[in-house]
């Protein structure tokens, strides 16, 4: 007895030290769901693995893209600021970093559109990342006023008798100056009809919610070029972040540049600086709430099966729509998004090796070093944050998601191959921006890819070349917007013209 009892006193103490050891705040019963994770893919795995050894890299991989013809559109059209303003326009803007810098951009546009003073947007708490950073702490403010002082007006903060309108005073009852019912993708006439006699009477008007209410079709060249002004010129991060991502780049292309030895007048005249290195950014969404809302299966059986069918019920109520279908199904349609071993073998398959510089964006891996533990064996050089820079250097980030993504965003701009493992806000934004740049951005192939992982008997060469097919046309060549897609995602011809 008194042995079990010291055994069950060991297995507690384990269990505790393992949900401490996890990156979310999930209870100790639910590191079962971690423990389970083991390669999917093991038959093209072990042969990734001897591949990516043996092969160099196809020069072509790295290779720039040819000129396509389109360049940014040049300022055609001289700004006209509104001389009188129509009052003072306040919006709330809630998601994630990329969401609020698309809603940045429409929020100006509006101001356009209504001849009104923007007051600096408010961005809401997310409540996945329980990140409370204003517009301040990630956007250079005066950088952003300097360059559309021209275009609008924008102030800081209300003056003192509007000082009443804050999210508490919004929060409490219905007020008239408050619009909740912007529908989603509003025309300009919707705003002028619907905005402006608000802020005709009240000299202010807050729109909340705000996110994806401006539409992308059917709007004047000005404002489209206007949101393009925003999105690619004015928006540009704080100081202390470009510095941190200048640091990590630098890192990247000079991996052994801090470890230089320093011997004295000889060493600065005989020293030559290494060539730069490439290097690929790999954004990697693969966190508890993308896992759980895909409701695919991602290989940590019947433990992982069930607390992401948890976390659905409490998050979501269980109203996912994918939860109907099976992982088969979804797949096959590529509606799952790829676990990191499947990206490694994506990349391995296009050509990248061993000796593949690999910087990992991302906030939180879901399953933690045992779900990147296969990605890591095949891209040994892979960094991330954590690797590059040291503790003091992270302190002014640490624990905020939105500047966290700031930097990763800063840094996947520079790089010279940026790669999503998962659609979303953060790669459709570095999709578009990178195309305004005539950067070169590697789309993964969901449905070709979904299908071809079902296949568990293909082998690695048949794999190989299904993929390079796959992908020949997705390194980054610029597609035309079509009707209802986002200029943010595709610039071209809104913010982008024929050279």
């Amino acid at each position: 007895m008194k042995f079990r009892r010291k055994g069950i006193f060991l297995l507690l103490i384990f269990s505790i030290l393992l949900g401490f050891a996890s990156p979310d705040s999930s209870p100790p019963n639910v590191v079962s769901e971690w423990l389970s994770v083991k390669p999917r893919h093991s038959n093209l795995l072990k042969d990734a693995l001897t591949d990516g050894t043996s092969n160099g890299e196809p020069s072509e991989l790295w290779s720039p893209l040819p000129d396509q013809g389109w360049r940014p559109c040049g300022e055609n059209m001289r700004p006209v600021k509104p001389t009188n303003s129509s009052g003072y326009l306040q919006v709330f803007l809630d998601g994630g970093l990329n969401q609020q810098r698309m809603g940045i951009c429409d929020a100006v546009a509006v101001a356009k559109i209504l001849n009104a003073t923007l007051v600096i947007p408010l961005l809401e708490v997310n409540p996945v990342w329980k990140d409370s950073s204003s517009f301040e702490e990630i956007f250079d403010v005066d950088h952003f006023i300097d360059v559309l002082k021209d275009d609008i007006n924008i102030v800081k903060e209300l003056p003192f008798e509007y000082a009443w309108s804050t999210r508490e005073f919004y929060a409490t009852a219905i007020r008239e100056t408050r619009i909740k019912t912007a529908p989603v993708h509003a025309s300009d006439h919707w705003y002028t009809e619907n905005v402006l006699p608000i802020l005709q009477s009240y000299g202010i008007a807050a729109i909340s919610p705000f996110s994806h209410r401006l539409a992308f079709d059917n709007m004047p060249e000005d404002i489209q070029r206007l949101r393009c002004k925003v999105n690619f010129q004015a928006l540009t991060f704080v100081p202390h972040i470009r510095a941190l991502g200048d640091a990590l780049v630098n890192r990247l292309r000079y991996p052994y540049s801090r470890s230089e030895p320093e011997h004295g007048l000889l060493h600065q005249f005989t020293y030559k600086k290494p060539e730069p290195k490439k290097f690929v950014v790999l954004h990697l969404r693969f966190d508890k709430d993308m896992a759980a809302h895909s409701a695919c299966d991602f290989g940590g059986g019947k433990a992982e099966k069930l607390a992401l069918a948890r976390y659905r019920q409490m998050m979501w109520q269980g109203r996912v729509l994918n939860s109907q279908f099976t992982d088969e199904e979804l797949r096959s349609q590529g509606r799952c998004p790829m676990t990191p071993e499947e990206v490694g073998l994506l990349l391995a398959a296009l050509g990248f090796d061993n000796s593949t510089r690999l910087y990992l964006a991302s906030h939180k891996v879901y399953g933690g070093k045992a779900r990147l533990e296969t990605l890591r064996r095949l891209f040994p050089l892979m960094e991330d944050k954590k690797s590059l820079a040291s503790p003091e250097e992270r302190a002014q980030i640490k624990g905020k998601a939105s500047l966290l993504a700031a930097v990763d965003y800063y840094v996947s701009m520079h790089s010279d191959i940026f790669i999503s493992a998962s659609p979303g806000n953060m790669h459709n934004a570095l999709v578009g921006h990178r195309t305004f740049e005539s950067l070169k951005t590697i789309r993964p192939n969901m449905g070709l890819l979904g299908q071809l992982f079902l296949d568990k008997n293909m082998s690695w060469v048949d794999f190989r070349q299904a993929v390079v097919e796959g992908h020949h046309y997705r390194h980054g060549q610029l597609r035309i917007r079509k009707p209802k897609q986002s200029i943010y995602t595709y610039p071209a011809p809104d913010c982008m013209c024929r050279a």
